[in-house]
C-alpha cells in the first residue's frame, strides 16, 4: 500500500496498521524532507538552526522535586540511578530554551560520559571537586550554582535544597569561545524517505515497564493521539508543574552496569556511578514499535551509537528523546 501524507508518497508496509500513527507520521515525513535543516539533536526541520552550545544541566526526581518545570523543552533526556535507588535526570537543551528549568541538583560521576559528546555546558547546583574536575578535563564548561555563575535562583515555593532553579538563556549566554558551537548530532535519524527503524522493523508496543531500583519504576505508554509516549512514575502520570503531560517521540533503553563508589551521601549511602562506554544490550522504542539493539560507546567523548541485529545503525524518529539507563543487575525491562 502507498500512503499520501504531506504531499510525500511514502511506500509503507502494510500501512493500514499505521493510520492511527498519522501524527507521529506527519512529524517523521515533515523531518525528511532533504532541504530543510534541522536540529542536530532531535533531527526536526528548522528555519533556521541557532548556533549556540547545547545545554545539559542536571534535574532532580525525587517525589520532593515533582512537578518539575521545563523538561518537556528538553531535546534529550537521560535518567540515572543516584544514591538510594532514586534517579535524577540530565536534560539536555538545544532547539528550545524554556523561560526556567528545574529544580537543579548537583553532579554526579556519570554524568562526564552523558555530556561530553555534546562539547558544550554542563549546569548543576554543587558537586564533589573531583566530579567537577572530570567534567572540566572532558573538554565541558562548567556552571554551578555554588561556585556563583548567573542563570540560577531559589524559588520560594520549595524548601531547601528542592528549590534551586535556572535560566537556561543566562546560562548558555555564559559560554566562553570554545564552547559556543552546536553539537553534533548524538543519535542517527532516517534518511530521505526511510522509516525509523523501530517503526520499520519492530514489534508493535503499547507499554514500557522499567525497574531502575527498588524504588524507580518508570512507565511508558504510547499515545496514538499524542503520537508520542506518555510518562508514568509507577502508576502516577508524570506531569509538569503547569500540568503537561511529560512525554517524548523516542524512548530508547540502554543496559548498564551501575557500581558502588567509595563516596556517601549524608545518609550513608554510597553513590553509584554507572558506566557508560563500551557496549551493552538496548531497547529502541518510536512511533508504538519497538526494536532490539545494541549500543556501543568507546570512550568518555564518543556518542552512543546504536546498532541493530543486522549490524545497521539504528535510527530514531524526529523528536525529543529520553534515554533509560536501566541497570543490568536489579534493574528490568517489559513491554506489553
Amino acid at each position: 500500500m502507498v500512503l499520501v501524507t504531506a504531499g510525500v508518497v511514502v511506500a509503507w508496509p502494510a500501512a493500514e496498521k499505521h493510520l492511527s500513527a498519522l501524527p507521529f507520521l506527519d512529524s517523521v515525513i515533515a523531518a525528511l524532507t532533504p532541504s530543510a535543516p534541522v536540529w542536530p539533536l532531535t533531527g526536526v526541520p528548522a528555519d533556521a538552526v541557532a548556533d549556540r552550545s547545547a545545554l545539559a544541566v542536571k534535574i532532580e526526581n525525587s517525589a520532593d522535586a515533582r512537578p518539575q518545570t521545563g523538561l518537556t523543552a528538553a531535546d534529550v533526556v537521560w535518567e540515572q540511578v543516584v544514591e538510594g535507588g532514586i534517579t535524577r535526570f540530565v536534560a539536555v537543551y538545544h532547539s528550545d530554551l524554556p523561560p526556567e528549568i528545574g529544580p537543579v541538583r548537583s553532579i554526579r560521576p556519570m554524568d562526564t560520559a552523558i555530556a561530553a559528546p555534546l562539547g558544550g555546558l554542563l549546569a548543576f547546583s554543587g558537586g564533589v571537586p573531583p566530579y567537577v574536575t572530570a567534567a572540566q578535563d572532558a573538554g565541558l564548561q562548567v556552571l554551578s550554582q555554588d561556585s556563583g555563575a548567573d542563570g540560577f535562583h531559589r524559588t520560594s515555593t520549595r524548601t531547601a535544597p528542592h528549590n534551586v532553579y535556572a535560566v537556561p538563556q543566562t546560562l548558555v549566554g555564559q559560554a566562553d569561545a570554545a564552547h559556543r558551537a552546536s553539537p553534533g548530532a548524538q543519535f542517527d535519524h532516517p534518511a530521505a524517505g526511510e522509516q525509523p527503524t523501530a517503526f520499520a522493523e519492530g514489534q508493535p508496543t503499547a507499554t514500557l515497564e522499567l525497574t531502575l531500583s527498588g524504588v524507580s519504576h518508570p512507565r511508558w505508554a504510547w499515545s496514538d493521539a499524542d503520537g508520542r509516549w506518555l510518562r508514568s512514575e509507577g502508576s502516577t502520570p508524570a506531569v509538569e508543574a503547569d500540568g503537561m503531560r511529560i512525554g517524548a517521540t523516542n524512548v530508547v533503553v540502554l543496559r548498564v552496569d551501575v557500581v558502588a563508589t567509595e563516596a556517601r551521601d549524608p545518609a550513608g549511602n554510597p553513590v553509584p556511578d554507572t558506566i557508560l562506554t563500551g557496549t551493552g544490550r538496548a531497547l529502541v522504542a518510536s512511533g508504538g514499535h519497538a526494536v532490539e539493539a545494541t549500543w556501543s560507546k568507546p570512550g568518555t567523548d564518543d556518542r552512543v551509537t546504536l546498532t541493530g541485529a543486522d549490524g545497521a545503525p539504528v535510527t530514531l524518529a524526529p523528536g525529543p528523546t529520553w534515554v533509560e539507563l536501566v541497570p543490568n543487575s536489579g534493574g528490568a525491562v517489559a513491554t506489553g
